[in-house]
């Protein structure tokens, strides 16, 4: 998978695809990409949940694939109520996510001084630990290049870091084509969304506002609809620059 199927798919224009397949050929494409991953990786393929709509769309569409594969879930301290109890039902609902955490002290309101440190430290380095921890040789994310600015120029298969695919199987869905395929499949939704977000990240840096889709995510900080880093940042290894 890593050869063939990568060099098809970037010799693509991944924006000819967004609105050139419909629902059913986006569904059966991702479906396909964890398919050849799950063929090559077994075990070694895990999906990272962020209990968001795209995370639980692509763990239930991993599921269809093998219903043995792993995931796990990074959370913070500064989850809303509503995510944490989510979380505990899905857990309970799903033995195969591990949930990792870091309880490493920080500075009060560092989410508001210094953002890219706050994730780094929360985030970033629970999904290294996962990584490193579950053995992963492929990890599978929720992510899509409709969501928001920053995530444009993403492919379906990546090597960030050397031995550590990622695989973006929703990458080319619209937004209202995952909201579809968890409606038709019945798949349970972070209550938040109820509420108008459309984004969910932690309580005090995620707004319910207009524009795209990210636009609530840490507002009034220079990473105002950007990320936290683990699609950005190196994964492999205990690195801490």
């Amino acid at each position: 998978m890593t050869q063939s199927l990568q060099t098809r798919v970037t010799s693509e224009e991944i924006s000819s695809l967004v609105d050139g397949l419909n629902f059913a050929q986006k569904v059966e494409r991702s479906l396909r990409l964890i398919r050849e991953a799950h063929e090559e990786y077994g075990e070694r393929l895990v999906v990272a949940n962020s209990l968001g709509k795209d995370s639980v769309a692509v763990w239930h569409l991993a599921r269809r694939v093998s219903p043995d594969i792993r995931g796990f879930i990074v959370t913070t301290r500064f989850k809303p109520p509503e995510t944490v109890e989510f979380m505990k039902k899905e857990v309970a609902r799903y033995p195969e996510l591990r949930v990792y955490r870091s309880d490493e002290p920080i500075p009060d309101r560092l989410y508001e001084t210094d953002p890219d440190r706050c994730c780094d430290i929360l985030k970033v380095r629970p999904t290294r630990r996962a990584i490193e921890e579950m053995n992963v040789a492929c990890w599978v994310t929720g992510l899509r290049c409709t969501e928001g600015r920053t995530r444009t120029e993403f492919q379906e298969i990546e090597e960030r870091d050397e031995g550590l695919i990622k695989l973006n199987p929703i990458l080319i869905w619209h937004e209202r084509e995952v909201w579809q395929y968890l409606a038709l499949n019945q798949v349970p939704v972070n209550p938040l969304y109820a509420q108008g977000y459309r984004s969910l990240g932690c309580a005090p840096c995620t707004r319910i506002t207009g524009g795209d889709e990210r636009a609530g995510r840490w507002m009034g900080t220079s990473k105002c609809g950007g990320e936290c880093g683990i699609h950005t940042r190196p994964l492999k290894g205990d690195r801490q620059t």
